[in-house]
């Protein structure tokens, strides 16, 4: 398994200094055999004694990625054999941001067709990885990108609008599928087979290398976007609710890119009422699990004084607030350490400290 052309047959390595045995080892990547390899071990040179421990760890690390490639293509190479030839993989990115459309991407590979190494969840990978992996996932699968705009999400909620934009990649597709291996969901209306797979992006290699394209795909639609709001740095933090995202709120208010009807839109914007505020800070002071189930009672209470969003946002706050003081208390490993579900403390600042009114916004 592997995006590199067939390598060229290794010539003796009798006689050749360490310079041009790392060259061809090394830049050039030319296969070596055992009866070679045994010849470098016994080599009494310092540097092709080196060479060969660092060709040993290559070895090591191709076999563990091979081994793990062929585990991400274990659901692919089931269904192919089974004669379903047509396998896409279908995976979104942009649930989570507060602003811009989100994007959905569909990959079908061809199992007699090279696949690239390094797939993975699009997350555990960084940027300039993921820009080059897309580049060779397009360079040899068929892909298809579906997007659902902002004013889908608000009009159908960011669900079904991932729904809506799965929907359009597979249209995309050139063949069309046989069979949809598709990220912790199912696709209405499709006639044929899928799976569904909770984790895919991190189980299965066609939806790993589907939430590459659409994660590209989607990072340069809001690099795009960010010539038209420069104040709201998109560019930067591609709509996620980052510090400098909620400053820039504050600031301008929302744009048209802005999905009104997620709360924290509005929370970060300063458009709730003082009492929110004034209870959100409540639940940010609250030093032990009782106090936020005092506030949580408090706020299922009939008479709050609190709009529905409001109350809806402070629930949801509470519990997360909850879990992430019960992850502190025990640690991950029950040491009391730090819990891996700990949120940032920004979320419950007072709207003064982050810049915000609790005005209506500009705009």
């Amino acid at each position: 398994m592997s995006d590199r052309d067939a390598p060229r047959t290794a010539e003796p390595t009798n006689g050749l200094s360490v310079e041009e045995l790392r060259r061809r080892c090394l830049v050039e990547r030319q296969p070596l055999s055992e009866v070679e390899m045994r010849a470098l071990r016994t080599d009494p040179r310092r540097g092709v004694r080196d060479l060969c421990r660092r060709l040993d760890r290559l070895r090591d690390r191709e076999r563990s990625e091979r081994r793990r490639l062929d585990a991400l293509l274990a659901h692919e190479t089931r269904l192919w054999r089974a004669g379903a030839e047509r396998v896409a993989g279908i995976d979104e990115a942009g649930v989570g941001p507060l602003a811009g459309p989100l994007v959905a991407a569909a990959v079908m590979f061809h199992p007699d067709r090279p696949m690239p190494s390094g797939i993975d969840d699009s997350k555990r990978l960084s940027a300039a990885a993921r820009e080059e992996l897309a580049k060779m996932i397009r360079g040899v699968a068929a892909v298809g990108v579906g997007v659902a705009s902002v004013e889908e999400i608000e009009r159908l909620n960011v669900y079904h609008a991932g729904l809506l934009a799965m929907g359009r990649a597979v249209a995309a597709l050139d063949p069309r599928p046989t069979h949809l291996l598709v990220d912790g969901r199912t696709l209405p209306g499709w006639s044929e087979g899928q799976t569904r797979i909770v984790g895919g992006d991190r189980l299965c290699y066609s939806i790993a290398a589907a939430s590459i394209v659409a994660k590209t795909h989607r990072d340069g639609l809001m690099e795009e976007l960010d010539r038209c709001f420069p104040e709201y740095g998109f560019a930067e933090h591609k709509g996620y609710p980052t510090p400098s995202h909620q400053a820039a709120l504050a600031r301008f208010g929302p744009c048209r890119l802005h999905r009104r009807g997620f709360p924290a839109v509005s929370e970060f914007a300063g458009a709730f009422s003082t009492r929110f505020y004034a209870l959100r800070e409540e639940l940010r002071r609250a030093a032990s699990s009782e106090e936020i189930r005092e506030l949580r009672r408090r706020l299922r209470a009939p008479a709050t004084g609190l709009a529905g969003a409001e109350r809806k946002r402070l629930l949801a706050l509470a519990g997360v607030r909850a879990a992430t003081m019960g992850a502190r208390a025990t640690g991950p490993f029950g040491n009391g350490g730090p819990g891996k579900d700990c949120v940032a403390e920004d979320n419950f600042r007072e709207p003064a400290e982050r810049g915000l009114s609790s005005s209506s916004p500009r705009r």
